[in-house]
């Protein structure tokens, strides 16, 4: 089994939670890469897992998506500068424990995600998706994981339409005709959630959608009429949405890097380096020994 990690909802929940008070001999906050290195010793720990990465997001403004549609995530502000220099820390924190990761200025961290997922999934390893983010359920195939780790809640294929409404294979068209708001993506006007699930839990795909949208017409739908005919105005906006929304499973990796996925022994030296530099103490050492003695 591959965990992969999408370490911005780790790295944002601890900016948010830890104290900002938690700062480096320098004055410098390190709230976020603590709360960070306590969620990956406490899973590895606890799932002793033997294939692992982390993939970080170093795209907001460069991301390929911004060219197909530059209002995508324009919304949202850079990292305050002290979270920022947090998150080129936490990437040591990762190595130090043994732990492989990525980024990429081009791709997402979900794609990054995907990628790793499809390319393991095709020698034979299931995955398990460690996030909260809705957009990687799309992800989950038969014999893997959504782990909403925050949430203590694991969700696997047939679960996900449970949790989300529908199955991952159209959950990629169900956001793309709602829309999300999170990342700036207008979708359909007038269609939300409750609409959008009972469209695709009646159609696989938007293709099959706007191959017979008088079917919409026949379906148990409030404003049958309405919704027909905003799909209709709208379909350009719904694929382009769609190109947004599906996480796109072909960055290109060399085949050397899926030999990396293997959890090494955590480098205690190259850790306790990093902890002396920013002031942490025994808590975290103790656990990377333990770890380390596990290995």
């Amino acid at each position: 089994m591959l965990y992969l990690v999408d370490a911005s909802v780790f790295i944002f929940r601890a900016w948010y939670s830890v104290p900002v008070s938690l700062t480096d001999p320098d004055g410098n906050p390190v709230n976020a890469l603590h709360g960070f290195a306590r969620f990956l010793g406490d899973l590895i720990e606890a799932e002793a897992p033997t294939h692992l990465a982390v993939a970080f997001d170093e795209s907001l403004a460069t991301c390929f998506r911004s060219r197909i549609y530059p209002a995508y995530k324009a919304n949202r502000e850079p990292p305050p500068i002290d979270l920022k220099r947090q998150f080129a820390l936490c990437r040591q924190v990762c190595e130090a424990l043994g732990v492989a990761t990525f980024a990429s200025g081009e791709y997402e961290a979900d794609d990054i995600i995907g990628t790793l997922a499809v390319r393991m999934r095709a020698q034979g390893r299931n995955v398990v998706v460690v996030t909260r983010d809705k957009d990687l359920a799309q992800l989950v195939r038969p014999g893997d994981a959504y782990w909403d780790y925050i949430g203590a809640a694991r969700f696997g294929y047939e679960d996900i339409a449970a949790r989300f409404g529908v199955l991952p294979e159209r959950m990629a068209c169900f956001l793309a005709v709602m829309g999300d708001a999170v990342d700036n993506i207008r979708g359909v006007p007038g269609i939300g959630r409750k609409t959008a699930t009972l469209l695709f839990r009646h159609f696989a795909s938007l293709v099959e959608l706007y191959a017979d949208l008088d079917a919409v017409l026949k379906l148990k739908l409030r404003n049958a009429g309405f919704v027909a005919g905003q799909l209709r105005e709208h379909r350009d906006a719904a694929f382009l949405a769609r190109r947004l929304t599906e996480i796109a499973c072909d960055v290109p990796l060399d085949d050397a890097v899926l030999d990396s996925l293997e959890r090494r022994p955590p480098d205690l030296a190259m850790l306790n380096d990093l902890y002396d530099a920013v002031g942490f103490g025994r808590l975290l050492r103790n656990q990377a020994e333990r770890i380390a003695q596990g290995s």
